[in-house]
């Protein structure tokens, strides 16, 4: 049957995929607009939920809010390389890390997927994500997503594979200070911001490999130097996975806690994503 070109332009503007295949759907709905919605709507599902198909690509995206005091950052992966490049891509990702700082941290990506789209409340995350898998032709996943909120600063290398979102306490920020800090973060790749936030066990793990080394390197010494030494061995390593007491990569005679502290800030937390970690 033949289809009016307007309703293909009107299904086009509706679903955001290919004018081809909006014709072929409403061929296939009998002209039926809302049939031919939900035709376009299964195949997105089908193409955005394949997990044969691997997402080893992807991009990192973060958005802050004007008042520089929430921001979201997502891990979006893909297929290919060039999708990950791709303008459209970009934008989805920059929406979907708006969608994480709006509504929070989903439980998960299915049920982040299932939200209302906060940029068309009448359309979900999984509809908006179509509108790139419907013209790109691979699998869209949100993998990491996190939020968080005080005074908020970023950083993304310019081909997304890396990415940063800080937090800190304080009454005004330098927004340039903290691109700073959080290109810092990109660098050096720090574990955690403060030195409480170290989980007890991970601490435990490397004071028992401090003592292999101390005992190695202190054989014939008596037991107390022993473990003077693992105890040092410890210190070094928690000062070389603490943000607040790592040297400034722009300025080494300071740490970044130093720097902040004489800007009349404090640091909270920061998430940092590289495209293809494991964990954050």
């Amino acid at each position: 049957m033949e289809v009016n070109a307007s309703d293909v332009m009107k299904l086009r503007a509706r679903t955001g995929v290919q004018m081809m295949k909006c014709k072929a759907a409403l061929i296939e709905a009998g002209g039926d607009m809302e049939k031919a919605a939900e035709i376009i709507q299964k195949q997105i599902r089908g193409a955005t939920n394949r997990p044969d198909r691997e997402t080893a690509e992807g991009r990192i995206a973060v958005w802050i809010a004007p008042d520089k005091k929430v921001g979201g950052i997502i891990e979006l992966r893909c297929e290919s390389a060039p999708v990950a490049k791709n303008e459209m891509f970009v934008k989805l990702a920059e929406d979907l890390a708006h969608q994480i700082a709006v509504n929070g941290e989903p439980a998960s990506a299915e049920a982040f997927v299932a939200q209302p789209f906060v940029g068309d409340t009448s359309r979900t995350v999984t509809e908006r994500m179509g509108d790139v898998v419907g013209l790109m032709r691979e699998n869209v996943k949100p993998y990491r997503m996190h939020r968080l909120e005080g005074l908020v600063g970023d950083y993304v290398h310019h081909d997304g594979t890396v990415g940063v979102l800080l937090a800190v306490e304080g009454t005004t920020a330098d927004p340039q200070l903290l691109r700073d800090v959080c290109m810092h973060i990109t660098a050096k790749n720090p574990l955690v911001a403060l030195r409480e936030q170290i989980p007890q066990e991970r601490i435990d793990k490397e004071m028992e490999i401090a003592r292999g080394q101390a005992e190695e390197q202190g054989k014939n010494k008596p037991a107390n130097i022993i473990e003077k030494i693992a105890e040092g061995k410890l210190k070094t390593w928690i000062a070389e996975q603490v943000l607040a007491e790592q040297p400034f990569v722009k300025d080494e005679s300071k740490t970044v806690g130093q720097l902040l502290a004489a800007n009349g800030l404090k640091l909270k937390k920061f998430v940092r994503l590289r495209v293809g970690e494991l964990s954050s």
